[in-house]
């Protein structure tokens, strides 16, 4: 068993950090886990929040749905509510049959009809990487006028979970709900609270704890004092407060870094050599040891070079000469940034204002708590994306599609992932700047604490020991 780790810059490596995350202390490694009891979580936003494009990003989510594949600890594909999958025409068409046996939380069966209507209603939020998707008895079938050789991990992601359609449904809860076939049912809903309950009756077992309940919109401030009042089993630690985190000797566990710090450029009419100007202006080194105390890696690349190869290759250097050249003797449009997020992104983005007004750019940094429409129309976003998967073609499928990118990547090696790449990124509507890792201040009860392949505590395989 893995527990309690805070890595430091000597770990090298995505794959070999993702294996030996969590380390636990051989007493903790000899407590067998047990059923029972309520784990309080609190988190600082909204646990069912989606992204700028509508992608389902909060940690509840996958409490309560599943998704036809899914991606172990390392990111390597696995089986999930689909048993297997198999393509042909040029990975134009695939083919997922769905494991047998398995409900919803409202006792009605998965079947393929259900799965389509649920992708279906995904398709109206956000782009979908297929053209056609039907029922073939007890299989789901996609098919599309281009090869999509990553579809089984794209269909892994957060976007494509699967719940039961609310017109179809005879759950007698609330239309508010959200019925899967995870494992937790949803019980209560409320804006600072939520309630979930053990499904006894989940296709890979019953969680461990009885419950979970998560309370929203809670300061880190508060939820240290609560985790210190033994109110709280566990609560957020941001990159920037790993530091003071240690020096009061919280219980932290902490992933590897697998959150993408990136600028995205909205404005389409801004010049490309002002969006090249942004790009030289930025100062990772300075986000890197000042705002997020030298947490994470510093990343001119989309990927981490432990993870493709190659990320030495892009230059991380702020170059504020070749900014001013770049820029010229255009005056450059006043520019909104917006932040995506929450905690030590706002003071990123005031700090990325200083960098760029070096430049000769005016950014005005707007005030945190913006709705998403606002910060979609925002000229400049600072965003976090999600690192899934293990292999370069298929994680850079999946950082493009969080931007809007729908494009299948058909790379056969790193050397063909790294011409996408640099190709993507000469258009400086991306400005990678820091992988940074997510973190958890744990409560003394608390064993067993696992993150999935984006850095996400696994919930249902956590478990409380006895007392109170």
């Amino acid at each position: 068993m893995l527990r309690r780790f805070v890595p430091d810059s000597a770990i090298a490596g995505f794959l070999v950090a993702a294996c030996a995350m969590l380390l636990i202390a051989p007493a903790d490694a000899r407590t067998r886990p047990h059923y029972g009891g309520t784990l309080r979580i609190e988190v600082e936003g909204d646990p069912l929040q989606r992204d700028l494009l509508q992608r389902p990003e909060g940690l509840a989510w996958r409490l309560v749905l599943d998704g036809l594949t899914d991606l172990d600890a390392q990111g390597a594909l696995r089986s999930s509510l689909a048993e297997r999958w198999a393509s042909d025409n040029n990975d134009q068409r695939w083919q997922f049959w769905l494991r047998s046996g398995v409900s919803f939380q409202n006792s009605r069966p998965l079947n393929a009809l259900a799965v389509v209507t649920s992708l279906q209603e995904s398709c109206r939020l956000i782009a979908c990487p297929w053209t056609g998707i039907h029922v073939v008895g007890q299989s789901v079938v996609f098919t599309s006028e281009s090869p999509m050789p990553n579809l089984p991990h794209i269909l892994a992601g957060n976007e494509f979970l699967i719940r039961q359609s609310a017109d179809t449904s005879t759950d007698v809860l609330a239309a508010e709900m959200i019925v899967g076939t995870g494992p937790f049912r949803m019980k209560e809903v409320s804006r600072d609270k939520m309630r979930f309950e053990a499904n006894d009756d989940c296709w890979r077992g019953r969680p461990f704890v009885d419950a979970v309940e998560i309370s929203s919109h809670r300061s880190i401030h508060d939820q240290w004092i609560d985790l210190s009042q033994n109110k709280a089993d566990m609560v957020e630690v941001h990159p920037n407060d790993l530091r003071q985190a240690r020096q009061q000797r919280l219980n932290v566990v902490i992933s590897p870094p697998q959150t993408l710090l990136a600028l995205q450029v909205n404005n389409a009419g801004l010049a490309p050599q002002l969006r090249a100007a942004l790009a030289a202006a930025v100062d990772r080194a300075a986000l890197f040891q000042v705002i997020f105390q030298k947490e994470g890696e510093v990343s001119a690349s989309l990927l981490p070079s432990s993870l493709s190869g190659y990320g030495f290759l892009f230059p991380a250097g702020r170059d504020l000469n070749h900014a001013q050249a770049l820029r010229g003797g255009v005056t450059p449009p006043l520019l909104t940034l917006s932040v995506e997020g929450t905690g030590p992104m706002q003071l990123a983005a005031e700090r990325l204002a200083l960098n760029l007004h070096d430049a000769g750019f005016t950014v005005r940094v707007a005030a945190p708590g913006g709705n998403a429409q606002a910060i979609r129309h925002a000229d400049l976003v600072l965003r976090t994306l999600r690192l899934q998967s293990a292999t370069p073609a298929t994680s850079l499928e999946s950082i493009l599609r969080s931007i809007g990118e729908n494009k299948p990547i058909v790379a056969s090696d790193a050397a063909a992932a790294y011409q996408v790449e640099h190709d993507y990124l000469e258009q400086n509507t991306i400005i990678p700047l820091l992988y940074l890792p997510r973190a958890w201040g744990l409560g003394d009860r608390v064993r067993d604490v696992y993150f999935n392949s984006s850095g996400v505590p696994d919930i249902a395989n956590i478990s409380l020991e006895e007392g109170p």
